[in-house]
């Protein structure tokens, strides 16, 4: 069974949700295979400066600390704080292509990967339309940097990314977090639709299974 964790790099509740879904992924591996779909939230026509958005994230990511009990880091912050003296254009599409390279290379390891992305931008400060905010993880992972490099740019890859964009439009994913549980072919539970505990992801799931097991 399919374990599907819909998210986006930008996504700060997805940031907030980082430990939770790890640990439900781990918990539950010899029973659920998890594949994280990139969900594609912020995809300009044309780059939109973070300065459109700073006043709305400056408000909301206190309240993604509040209740995830995560933290963000300076380097982000001062982005949302100095709009102005900003240069990053938010766009969903590189990391999204990233993570679709990565699972070729580490497809067990996934929510781990999607889970640093996250910290790069959200903690650390890294803009991730940058091919430099990537550097730091090719080296943990031991990705070959050319390799990866070059099918970050390529046709291939940037296909792959907007399919995963299609399937959560088809999986019906209208906001993120998201995670569904693949029981077969056509049958989906909606197990998380936004933020939610660990404690109640855990009932949720063990609900789940114990509705297919009687089954």
């Amino acid at each position: 069974m399919n374990l599907y964790y819909c998210y986006d790099a930008y996504c700060g509740w997805c940031y907030g949700f980082s430990p939770i879904i790890k640990k439900i992924a781990e918990e539950y591996k010899n029973v659920l295979h998890t594949e994280v779909l990139s969900g594609g939230m912020i995809l300009p026509e044309t780059p939109t400066h973070i300065g459109t958005m700073a006043n709305y994230i400056l408000k909301a990511y206190k309240t993604v600390e509040e209740y995830a009990g995560i933290k963000f880091g300076k380097d982000f912050l001062w982005h949302i704080e100095n709009p102005t003296l900003s240069d990053w254009f938010p766009d969903s599409l590189k990391p999204a292509i990233a993570l679709c390279i990565f699972k070729e290379y580490h497809a067990n390891l996934q929510i781990q990967f999607a889970s640093d992305l996250q910290y790069a931008l959200n903690f650390e400060g890294r803009d991730l339309t940058d091919d430099a905010a990537y550097l730091h993880l090719l080296t943990k992972y031991n990705i070959p940097k050319n390799a990866f490099y070059e099918k970050m740019n390529s046709e291939e890859y940037i296909d792959k990314a907007k399919y995963e964009f299609s399937l959560c439009k088809q999986l019906q994913v209208t906001g993120y977090p998201c995670v569904l549980l693949q029981a077969n072919e056509s049958k989906f539970y909606l197990l998380a639709k936004g933020f939610t505990t660990y404690e109640e992801l855990k009932k949720r799931v063990e609900n789940v299974l114990n509705e297919l097991t009687a089954n």
